[in-house]
């Protein structure tokens, strides 16, 4: 495309000068490494920012991952979906200015101030931190501050909704992709449940055997949640594991992301704000029924669309089995319209 350009502004040289000037004046497209500190931690990231014409102030969209150790491009150890890379080469196509960020515990960031001690990580220090990096996007000099969106995946989405209520100037729009949309514990036990009853499906279990380990699931829970230590007779070695994870070390931060229940923070959005909810038909860990909470709290707030959009066969991480290694279409068509409108 800039090549036909460029022939077409030397044919007109001989007759003025002005679209040589015009031409001098596009900012190629560029990333740029970005430092912010929070609570002590120097975050490290990275800030796409689309062609545009020198001066112009962009559109602008914070990413935040899911889950886990998943760092700026949507990555963790042994796992490389590229779900946030892919997302800012789609929003790139918008003209989006984007900043994705290593998160605590991931990437360039690592622990920070928490190496020493990180037993007191916990949620909130998450939040804060995006909080920091949704500042550092108003203030960069390629960007609208009034014109910032949030677009979050899974945990992010959860995390999204928290920055929409607190920040300023409040975003005009939330991108939740795939999102967490019930409290952490909740969620867990319901994927739990769901693949035990896949496993007596497949004759792997017995009926009462999926009794006694449901049973166990709930009661791992509640111990959880009343700060007891978890029972593992009746669990199976795997989910055993699971919930002895939750504990210990990383109690402080499970705790503090199970008192979300992410349809309760609706109320704090601005009216009006442009809100895309996404479930993939596909997806085993966030399935759309456990969306359904939150898409009804979104529409009594008054918020705009999108809304809910169910993605035909769409995983987790956003792919389907035609694309297992980029956006599926259904996923980059909703992130394109939510970013157009």
């Amino acid at each position: 495309m800039f090549s036909h350009l460029t022939a077409v502004v030397l044919s007109l040289a001989v007759v003025t000068a002005a679209p040589a000037e015009a031409t001098s004046s596009l900012v190629p497209a560029t990333d740029r490494e970005v430092v912010f500190t929070v609570d002590g931690t120097p975050t490290y990231g990275t800030l796409h920012v689309p062609a545009h014409r020198h001066g112009q102030r962009l559109r602008a969209a914070l990413l935040l991952p899911g889950s886990g150790p998943t760092d700026r491009d949507g990555n963790q150890p042994h796992l490389s979906p590229n779900t946030l890379a892919q997302v800012v080469d789609a929003l790139d196509r918008d003209r989006v200015a984007t900043l994705r960020f290593d998160k605590y515990g991931t990437g360039r960031t690592g622990l920070g101030a928490y190496r020493d001690h990180p037993e007191t990580l916990d949620y909130p220090a998450f939040v804060r931190q995006a909080k920091a990096a949704y500042e550092s996007l108003r203030d960069q000099p390629e960007t609208n501050p009034h014109a910032l969106t949030v677009v979050g995946h899974s945990e992010g989405a959860m995390t999204a909704l928290l920055l929409g209520g607190i920040v300023r100037p409040r975003p005009i729009g939330l991108a939740l992709l795939q999102p967490q949309a019930l409290r952490l514990l909740d969620l867990v036990a319901l994927q739990l449940h769901a693949q035990i009853a896949e496993a007596v499906r497949q004759g792997q279990l017995t009926p009462q055997q999926q009794h006694t380990i449901d049973a166990a699931i709930d009661a791992a829970v509640t111990a959880l949640r009343e700060h007891r230590p978890v029972d593992p007779t009746g669990l199976p070695p795997a989910v055993a594991q699971l919930f002895t994870g939750f504990q210990g070390q990383n109690s402080r931060f499970v705790d503090s992301d199970d008192a979300v229940y992410p349809p309760a923070t609706v109320a704090a959005l601005r009216p009006e704000t442009r809100v895309l909810l996404t479930c993939g038909t596909n997806d085993v860990q966030v399935t759309c029924a456990t969306t359904d909470a939150l898409t009804t709290a979104l529409r009594r707030a008054h918020v705009s669309g999108p809304g809910r959009v169910r993605l035909p066969g769409v995983d987790h991480l956003l792919h389907d089995a035609v694309h297992p290694n980029t956006l599926a279409p259904a996923a980059l068509d909703a992130l394109h319209r939510f970013a157009r409108r």
